[in-house]
This record gives structure tokens, C-alpha cells and sequence, in this order.
């Protein structure tokens, strides 16, 4: 390529090298964009549902959240688009608070965020930044008994144990926000809690036991 006396490249085009980077861009995109595509789109034989989840997982950006969880403050990275449910579960091995419904429906992954009861499968994990979670693991971290726990024990409070860790979860929320003071509003305000066994008699009874005792929640 001819030059100049200056030693500069004598067909260099100003904006040339500009447009060419447009380019490369461009097609990095298209092609990252075609295989997410082609990815979603594959046949259950020619993917394992594992092998796309990761494969997708791998074309979103990571993020940094800072949580206090059951006492201990944590710095993770994680994908937007994780639920706080998953991200105790499964990134942080806290599985004593349970996947049920996935929606929001059954109160079996209740945690408290701030103190306050949430459905954990439809909270985002990055929009809790800089708050305090309780999870069932963190309610009596000196591992004695919770005085809810030892009343579910005392009343049969549960069966198969599955919606268990949610119903101490929201029982204990349930007395902190005053709506405890009657069978029928603890029924009321329980009513987002399902126990497929049946055992809400028992439930109730082991919530007014904890509410009569005093303790500080």
C-alpha cells in the first residue's frame, strides 16, 4: 500500500476504519443472536434441556448483588434473571426453603425479606441489593428450636413436611404483623400457605400457642 512522506497509509479513507468496526460488530451480533435462536428452537433429541439452559445461561451478561443472608453478608454474581428461590437453592444450598407451584401459588418458598413475608419464586434475586434474608435455615442460628418450630412439632403441624418450612415461615409473620389474634384471621392470613395434607387445624393451634407464649419473634 503506497504511502505518504509522513509514513501514513495513502488509501486510508477517513471513517473507513470506523465503518469496518461497525461491521464486526454487527455481525458478532447477528450471530450470537442466531444461535440463542436456533438454540430455543432445537428439538428435544437434539438438545437436553440441561445443555440449552446452559448454553443460554452463558449469553447473559452477570451481575453483582450484595445480600445479607441469615446474618451473613454475600457478594455474588449472578444472571438478572435468576429468582431469589433459585438463587438460595441453587447457588447457595439453602434448600429447606421449598419449590412448590413455581407461581406464586402455594407459599411453600416463603422467606423473609426486610422482615416482611415474600414468595421467593417471584422475587428477582438482583432487585433484593442491599436487604437482609431470613430463609428457614436462619430463623434460630444458635440451633435450638424456634419457638414455632417446636409447636408445629408439639401440634402435628404437618405431615408429609413438605409445606412446612413456608408455614413456619408465614406463621411467624403472621403473629409479627398482628394478624394472629383470631382462629379465623390466622386462617385468613395463612390462606396463601397450601398444605396438600390437611393439617391446618393443627397449624392454627401451633400459631396461637406461639402468639399466647410472648416471645419476641
Amino acid at each position: 500500500m503506497a504511502k505518504h512522506a509522513d509514513g501514513k497509509d495513502k488509501d486510508k479513507v477517513p471513517g473507513k476504519e470506523v465503518d469496518e468496526q461497525y461491521r464486526e460488530a454487527r455481525r458478532n451480533f447477528l450471530k450470537q443472536s442466531s444461535l440463542i435462536t436456533a438454540l430455543a428452537l432445537a428439538p428435544a433429541g437434539v438438545l437436553k434441556a440441561g445443555e440449552l439452559d446452559e448454553q443460554l445461561a452463558a449469553k447473559f451478561e452477570k451481575v453483582s448483588v450484595k445480600l445479607t443472608i441469615n446474618g451473613e453478608l454475600k457478594t455474588l454474581n449472578i444472571e438478572p434473571r435468576i429468582t431469589l428461590l433459585d438463587l438460595l437453592r441453587e447457588h447457595l444450598d439453602l434448600t429447606g426453603t421449598k419449590k412448590g407451584c413455581d407461581y406464586g401459588q402455594c407459599g411453600a418458598c416463603t422467606v423473609h425479606v426486610d422482615g416482611q413475608r415474600i414468595n421467593s419464586c417471584l422475587a428477582l434475586a438482583v432487585m433484593q441489593e442491599g436487604k437482609t434474608i431470613t430463609t428457614i435455615e436462619g430463623i434460630s442460628p444458635e440451633g435450638a428450636l424456634h419457638p414455632m418450630q417446636a409447636a408445629f412439632i408439639q401440634h402435628d403441624g404437618f405431615q408429609c413436611g413438605y409445606c412446612t418450612p413456608g408455614q413456619i415461615m408465614s406463621g411467624i409473620a403472621c403473629i409479627r404483623e398482628g394478624h394472629a389474634n383470631t382462629d379465623a384471621q390466622i386462617r385468613e392470613y395463612m390462606s396463601g400457605n397450601i398444605c396438600r395434607c390437611g393439617a391446618y387445624p393443627n397449624i392454627v393451634k401451633a400459631i396461637q400457642e406461639v402468639k399466647a407464649g410472648g416471645q419476641d419473634l
